[in-house]
């Protein structure tokens, strides 16, 4: 006969697991909510490069048209609906409905990031082969982006989209993360979203083309440079359940597209991220 009778104790506050759950990229575009229809239209003008003239011979002023240039993102349709019998809610550790809700909306925090990551692959300027992440780097892509007229002295718009690697090559150094540089610490302090350096803002993002591999594929980019369009007043995520078939589900939906604005506001940084595997 046994004189033992061990209990096991499960706990009801579940755990995170380790995935990507929110949008970082959305905050970095030029953002229009649409009311109605599947099409978001942007209007990218300028001057087409024009110079001033003097009065012709004729004595009048010459003139000139604006260079308007539309560029349209097309609204997608996006779900993720997750559904769990009435026994599996019962029966399982956790609160499943919860779960479900926070998952789904997890599902679509990544759609975002990765549709407007798709248009950023689409850009051709970059800095040329591989290597790895250094102040030379940043500036050699901050020096094109302002040859190209890139307003790059407006800080709140000016953005850096980097993979861990990336980062990881700029705590090194001194000049990311020395006291004698910086007043905001990389080694000091939480862990931050967003941080300022070199009048830049810096979004880590694991889920860049290429993250850790010899093909990285790393941005520096003007906010004007991307625009994201999205039902923002509809987006849906609601949670329910069906007395016919006993389930639960939970669904999260929106309507969204992005585009590629000015390819010339955006440089690639081809980066080499394969030694921190």
């Amino acid at each position: 006969m046994a004189d033992t009778a061990f209990q096991i104790q499960y706990r009801q506050e579940f755990i995170h697991g380790f995935e990507d759950m929110q949008s970082r990229l959305r905050a970095c575009t030029v953002t229009e909510t649409m009311v109605k229809g599947n099409q978001a239209t942007f209007l990218v003008a300028d001057s087409g490069a024009a110079t001033a003239t003097t009065r012709g011979v004729n004595g009048l002023i010459p003139a000139r048209p604006d260079n308007l240039t539309p560029a349209t993102a097309t609204l997608v349709e996006w779900h993720d609906l997750v559904r769990k019998t009435g026994f599996n809610v019962f029966a399982s550790q956790g609160d499943q409905r919860r779960i479900m809700q926070e998952t789904s909306m997890a599902v679509i925090n990544r759609k975002i990031d990765d549709d407007i990551i798709a248009q950023l692959d689409t850009a051709a300027a970059n800095t040329g082969a591989s290597t790895t992440a250094s102040v030379d780097l940043v500036i050699k892509a901050k020096v094109i982006l302002g040859n190209a007229f890139v307003p790059t002295e407006q800080e709140e718009n000016m953005f850096g989209v980097i993979t861990p690697a990336f980062e990881g090559y700029l705590m090194q150094a001194p000049e990311y993360a020395s006291a004698d540089y910086v007043e905001v610490k990389p080694f000091a302090g939480p862990a931050r979203a967003y941080r300022r350096w070199a009048g830049i803002n810096w979004v880590v993002h694991p889920r860049l083309t290429g993250t850790g591999t010899a093909t990285e594929k790393c941005y520096l980019f003007h906010r004007n440079a991307i625009g994201h369009a999205v039902d923002k007043a509809n987006i849906q995520s609601p949670v329910g359940y069906d007395e016919e078939q006993d389930y639960s589900y939970a669904r999260c939906t929106v309507y969204m597209g992005s585009k590629l604005l000015q390819a010339t506001g955006v440089i690639r940084m081809n980066h080499d991220g394969s030694a921190y595997v």
